[in-house]
């Protein structure tokens, strides 16, 4: 595994475990769940390489970065405050943010909250909504059936079911959530009572992308880190919109670029509606969706994406 320069950033109140390389105007590229700053690894030389100074945390709550107990602790104030933090310690006015899965909202919502300090926005995966409260989290939406936001809102149910054995839970989440797996795999209808892995592929082969060095250091990471942190960031579902009433009607001004895999579960989920998203973000110059690939799309179509990303970064992140 190639070697990164790591600093351990002091912001907002936690250390962020941070890959900072490169010289040139600043981009932050946020992981999500169940990941580290390893999910962004076919990313950072080439950005590099095209002039920009990257940084890549591992976001509060995973890998080698702090992860407070308390669950208000990963609320959407303090997941953006984190990023301009990041800025700050590198001192930066301005940046281009950049997230995948719920790195995505943490990049969408860093661009409405510190809207002075994002030059350029990008998401992927998740597309950017506002959704009523309730709507994830409350079995009643779903009946009878399973619906992992809502098995993921009591502490310490989904961390003893993924911690029982780290390295079968993340080769079945990576392969389940990847374009090598149909998408029904996912949306296979199965009680509320079940757990999150049960009736999900546990591959003979690892899914496109991932190699057996690649899982052994996730693993690794989440050895350090266990689930905890990270499935406290599904706790705050709600309470983002509750803290956030001043966002209910605003728009993200700032130039944006969507991508994502086309074969992505998360494109079906409820609320998830491509052809809304320039009513939200006025300024989204491309949607780039990628046929025959799922929802890690960084490392399943690592060029594309690549492509895409300095082709954006040259146009709209230069400032510095």
């Amino acid at each position: 595994m190639k070697q990164r320069n790591f600093r351990t950033i002091k912001t907002n109140g936690v250390s962020l475990r941070t890959v900072v390389e490169g010289e040139g105007p600043l981009v932050i590229l946020l992981h999500g769940w169940p990941q580290c700053w390893y999910l962004w690894r076919h990313q950072i030389d080439p950005l590099v390489e095209a002039g920009f100074q990257v940084a890549v945390p591992d976001q509060r709550g995973y890998g080698g970065s702090d992860a407070p107990e308390e669950v208000n602790a990963y609320d959407i104030i303090h997941l953006t405050g984190d990023v301009v933090g990041i800025a700050d310690a590198l001192g930066y006015t301005t940046f281009t943010v950049i997230g995948h899965d719920w790195g995505a909202p943490v990049a969408w919502n860093t661009a409405l909250l510190h809207e002075q300090r994002v030059n350029a926005v990008v998401g992927m995966s998740v597309p950017y909504f506002r959704y009523p409260v309730g709507a994830f989290t409350k079995q009643e939406n779903f009946g009878d059936n399973f619906w992992y936001m809502v098995y993921f809102q009591k502490p310490g149910v989904a961390e003893a079911e993924f911690e029982a054995d780290i390295h079968r839970s993340l080769r079945m989440i990576y392969t389940s959530f990847s374009g090598s797996t149909p998408e029904e795999n996912f949306f296979k209808s199965k009680p509320s009572t079940c757990g999150f892995l049960d009736g999900l592929i546990d591959p003979e082969e690892l899914p496109l992308g991932v190699t057996q060095e690649d899982l052994d250091y996730y693993v690794e990471q989440y050895k350090r880190s266990g689930f905890r942190g990270g499935l406290n960031w599904y706790r705050n579902i709600d309470r983002n919109m509750e803290i956030t009433p001043d966002l209910q009607d605003k728009k993200i001004s700032q130039p944006a670029l969507f991508i994502a895999g086309e074969k992505d579960v998360v494109l079906k989920f409820p609320g998830m509606n491509l052809n809304e998203m320039n009513k939200w973000i006025p300024n989204l110059k491309r949607q780039v969706i990628i046929p025959d690939v799922g929802h890690w799309v960084s490392v399943e179509s690592p060029q594309i994406v690549n492509e895409a990303l300095v082709s954006f970064l040259k146009n709209f992140g230069s400032q510095h």
